[in-house]
């Protein structure tokens, strides 16, 4: 999987986002990637919520809130990260 900034859930098991998720975030802070869109669909929102209930509490995320309709609207959430501070 690509480290680029856009995580697309749908190629995943919904039970998997709870590693998925933050394990991928670190990685896009490692890069310098510090927005991340992370589409989980529309749905029934169960998988949205899911998401965000993980986002509210990952180190490292500063925000997060839905996408703008042209990146997926309320079926992909923007995510903003601090960056890593080096010693």
């Amino acid at each position: 999987m690509p480290i680029d900034g856009v995580l697309d859930l749908h190629a995943f098991e919904p039970r998997d986002a709870k590693e998925l998720v933050p394990d991928y975030l670190s990685l896009c802070r490692e890069k310098g990637i510090l927005r991340v869109r992370v589409v989980h669909g529309k749905g029934t929102g169960a998988l949205r919520e899911t998401v965000r209930a993980i986002l509210s509490r990952t180190p490292g995320v500063s925000s997060f809130a839905q996408a703008a309709e042209d990146e997926g609207g309320w079926g992909a959430t923007i995510v903003f990260l601090e960056p890593l501070t080096r010693p």
